[in-house]
């Protein structure tokens, strides 16, 4: 990874459901935010369907439109002083998005990602699907949003490391018994395509599931620089200004393409 002199400096919050109350979000994202900014960090990331929680059958009346979600969170970015990225529904004319936005630190509207990868017949059921990828410049760096099951995907991150993307931003609501995605699966897909994942998971219950928390942030190398453990936190790790090549996977300049004929 090159770019700026300075490093990149990354949280998350890691929390339980807010069980439908918006407001409650909000202030518990303004805290978060502010308490990363002051401890230096230039951007953080909230859970999946933070704003609302995940196993619920009344997001269509919970959601919120990209503007006004940018709108209320812009001034939250402003006072923290670091960039904020939230899953949250999002109303469109055609249905419900699973998506995430994301606002600079100055509180301008830097991403809208609605998830790609829907997850089971229950979200195939509640979402219409993403069809694109999100990349956009964070703090200097080119940076992407990726939520969830997104990121279990290995040809996403290849496409976004072939755009030049240096860190993911995922938010995510992993339940168990799938612990394997933090602790193996997200520092596998960081090293093998040379970028930071930030790796963003909702811990507790909610109705019949149990999320594991296990919330990562992985360097391009593979080495995870922070991870919680099964309860509330907020993860910080700065992301050195260059990482030496040698430590660096060389998978897509390597890779030698074998035939079909077996």
């Amino acid at each position: 990874m090159t770019g700026n002199d300075n490093g990149l400096t990354l949280a998350l919050w890691q929390a339980e459901t807010v069980a439908g109350d918006r407001e409650r979000a909000f202030a518990q994202i303004g805290r978060a935010a502010r308490a990363a900014g002051l401890a230096g960090a230039d951007a953080i990331v909230f859970p999946e369907l933070f704003l609302t929680g995940y196993e619920r059958e009344d997001l269509s009346d919970l959601a919120l439109g990209e503007a006004e979600m940018a709108e209320r969170l812009a001034p939250l970015a402003r006072e923290a002083g670091c960039a904020i990225c939230v899953g949250y529904p999002e109303r469109r004319e055609e249905g419900i998005a699973n998506s995430a936005l994301c606002i600079s630190g100055g509180g301008a509207l830097l991403a809208n990602h609605r998830k790609i990868q829907l997850y089971g017949e229950t979200e195939a059921r509640r979402f219409q699907p993403g069809d694109a990828y999100t990349i956009f410049e964070l703090a200097g760096r080119k940076a992407a949003i990726l939520i969830c099951y997104d990121i279990e995907f290995a040809p996403h991150v290849a496409a976004l490391r072939a755009h030049g993307v240096e860190v993911i931003l995922v938010p995510t609501a992993a339940m168990r018994p799938f612990e394997h995605v933090g602790v193996h699966v997200v520092p596998a897909m960081a090293a093998n395509h040379r970028l930071a994942i930030v790796y963003a998971n909702l811990c507790g219950r909610e109705a019949h599931l149990e999320f594991f928390g296990g919330s990562t942030i992985a360097g391009p190398d593979g080495q995870v620089l922070a991870q919680a453990g099964a309860l509330p936190c907020l993860l910080l790790a700065t992301l050195k200004p260059r990482y030496d090549p040698a430590l660096l996977s060389t998978q897509d300049r390597d890779l030698r393409q074998i035939g079909k004929g077996m």
